[in-house]
């Protein structure tokens, strides 16, 4: 029973993990890096598509990146969608394919992105934590019900306690590491 539970709590935490490593890929680094508008929204015949699944995004260069389109109609959408993004970043149109320079990111930019980082790494640990709220209370509740006992709720409790532990040094890994990434000229 606690082992179902706890494994649950696991699953959700590796969700919340996922998802803010997604979220830090986004934020802009000095260098060119494909994940930087992969998921930005295009509006593609009605309906808005990740610019992933209307082109290919490389990086041939640290500070290039090359959109390679694949419907020539999507063009001034791409082209619409990426300046209207917060990255700064104009394209260079040539045909299908657009070619982004990456410009230097200035100090205060820089600090602003590594704020934004900081609150994805802090939006992720009140997940961690709200994960945790929610098993131990379902945790308390079994015990209430007599499924399991006082000392295997308390065990469940100490497990939990220390997959959020794990996790949590996990998050602040992520946000430390991108944030020296952010800064490194």
């Amino acid at each position: 029973m606690i082992k179902t539970i706890t494994k649950a709590a696991e699953d959700r935490m590796n969700k919340t993990i996922d998802a803010v490593k997604q979220q830090l890929a986004s934020i802009r680094t000095g260098k060119a890096s494909p994940s930087l508008v992969e998921n930005l929204k295009v509006n593609y015949y009605g309906s808005m598509t990740p610019m992933s699944q209307v082109a290919s995004i490389s990086a041939p260069e640290p500070r290039l990146l090359v959109v390679q389109l694949w419907d020539k109609t999507a063009v001034p959408e791409v082209v619409k969608t990426i300046q209207s993004s917060d990255l700064g970043l104009n394209p260079q149109v040539e045909g299908q394919i657009l070619r982004i320079p990456i410009p230097p990111l200035s100090e205060e930019r820089r600090r602003e992105l590594v704020k934004l980082a900081k609150k994805y790494g802090e939006e992720a640990k009140v997940a961690l934590r709200n994960i945790r709220r929610d098993v131990n209370d379902e945790l308390k509740k079994t015990e209430k019900e007599k499924k399991i006992s006082e000392d295997q709720m308390h065990d469940g409790l100490q497990d939990v306690q220390k997959l959020i532990d794990d996790f949590t040094k996990n998050v602040d890994h992520l946000t430390s590491k991108r944030e020296a990434e952010v800064m490194e000229l």
